[in-house]
């Protein structure tokens, strides 16, 4: 733990003009915060020189780990070539080019367009404008409505919050009118006593055929989904769950948006989640490993038939009045195409396949814990799911803040994990060895050990 004594630490530092996000402030009141300098590998470095097996890649996103050399070899030369530029008035780096070609190459879709922007809310967010924006200009301007799940996790704008169906942004006065929000397809929480998967299923479908039809399928955009609920939880949906789906939405002529900010580029062991769940999507949402995590850096990969039909609205009004000012960055586009061949050419899904075995073995392992009441994941994405109650699901009482107090002990032991609602969550880097897999559930199992007995 930092030293809080000083009143010129690094922790009081940090507290004295910083504004934390989805931070647990008791945690930091009592504990101090975690100031980092360097990265090592899959290992990030604090200011006291301890070193911290990062089991949640940053967030999500540093899938390379920390230090790789080839990725900064690439922001460097492109830096030294061409630091900066926009994609504005039908100018744009040629690095933006030549990403916009590789990840057509590389998505499920036989052809199509890109539009980038720094985020993945803010790729969320141009997605549901690109939405209302071709629906209105084909004659059907009350289509504005957008469908997400609970538990889902879409971003923090004011839109892509409104797609975030959390309990928290009620804060925020959200979500905005318009956005619906179906059930998690979490079968092992929102299944009803004695219903089996495939009713459950039979439920989720039913509720959608009805939310269309209550609503009216002339005034619903679009259907955004996370093929693996990240933020939720790590939550993969329950079997057949995109195959029942995807027949009403189409029957409805309502597109389906894979939000693969998270799952994208090689989480679930395949290069795209929907390519582990079997389905093409309309259009993709993409972010954090597209860069590695070493640019700021979303991208909406449009199919044909969108991109057809965005192109036929802009023409009408000769542009498409919306961007950022770093949209297709050349150095984040760089990076963009060397993080991508890491990760189908430089062995990094390779690796992800060879410990997803072991990954699920460790997971399954702690399940076995009498206050673990689920594991659940899919790929190189993970999650325990802490109960009082093993055979009711009863979790925890909530002012225990379990989850928290397990990720706490995991600090104090060289591990950072993350923890979501009553569940620690686990997505290390793709670049993780045998050796540190079984560091990371060494540490957490003794973590998982402390708690429970305090709590138990």
């Amino acid at each position: 733990m930092p030293d809080t004594s000083l009143p010129n630490s690094w922790d009081a530092r940090a507290k004295a003009h910083s504004f934390f996000g989805f931070t647990d402030l008791p945690s930091i009141a009592e504990r101090g915060t975690v100031v980092l300098t360097h990265g090592e590998g899959p290992y990030v470095v604090d200011t006291d020189g301890t070193r911290y097996l990062d089991a949640n890649s940053g967030l999500w996103n540093m899938i390379a780990g920390f230090d790789h050399p080839d990725l900064t070899a690439a922001a460097q030369a492109q830096y030294a070539a061409f630091p900066g530029y926009h994609a504005f008035f039908g100018r744009m780096s040629d690095q933006a080019v030549m990403l916009s070609e590789k990840l057509v190459e590389v998505s499920p879709f036989e052809d199509g367009k890109v539009f980038y922007t720094n985020s993945g809310s803010e790729a969320n967010d141009t997605m549901v404008k690109m939405l209302w924006f071709l629906h209105g200009a084909e004659g059907r301007p009350q289509a504005r409505k957008i469908i997400t799940r609970g538990n889902a996790y879409h971003g923090v704008t004011a839109v892509s919050a409104s797609m975030t169906a959390k309990p928290y942004n009620a804060v925020f006065g959200l979500p905005l009118p318009g956005f619906l929000h179906l059930t998690c397809p979490h079968y092992w929480r929102e299944g009803r006593d004695g219903e089996s998967e495939a009713e459950f299923l039979a439920r989720l479908v039913d509720e959608l055929e009805q939310m269309i039809a209550t609503e009216g399928a002339d005034t619903i955009a679009g259907f955004f989904a996370e093929p693996v609920q990240g933020a939720g939880g790590v939550i993969p949906p329950c079997d057949g769950y995109f195959d029942a789906m995807l027949p009403v939405l189409r029957r409805h002529g309502i597109p389906i948006i894979a939000d693969e900010v998270i799952t994208g580029f090689g989480r679930t062991g395949a290069l795209w989640g929907c390519e582990s769940y079997g389905f093409v999507p309309d259009a993709i949402i993409s972010s954090k490993a597209l860069t590695a995590g070493f640019f700021p850096m979303g991208a909406v990969i449009l199919g044909p038939e969108l991109s057809d039909r965005l192109q036929r609205a802009v023409d009408v009004i000769e542009e498409f009045p919306h961007g950022f000012t770093a949209s297709g960055h050349p150095v984040g586009c760089a990076i963009a195409l060397k993080s991508i061949d890491l990760v189908m050419n430089g062995g990094l899904l390779n690796n992800v396949n060879h410990l997803i075995p072991t990954f699920e073995a460790g997971l399954a392992k702690l399940a076995q814990h009498e206050h673990i009441g689920e594991w659940r994941g899919r790929g190189l994405m993970g999650a325990l799911e802490a109960v009082r109650d093993k055979a009711t699901k009863t979790p925890f009482e909530g002012h225990l803040s379990v989850s928290e107090r397990i990720a706490n002990t995991c600090t104090d032991h060289g591990l950072i994990c993350r923890p979501l609602g009553q569940s620690i969550v686990l997505c290390p880097p793709f670049i993780m060895t045998d050796a540190q897999m079984e560091e990371m559930f060494d540490k957490l199992s003794r973590a998982l050990n402390k708690v429970f007995a305090e709590v138990g």
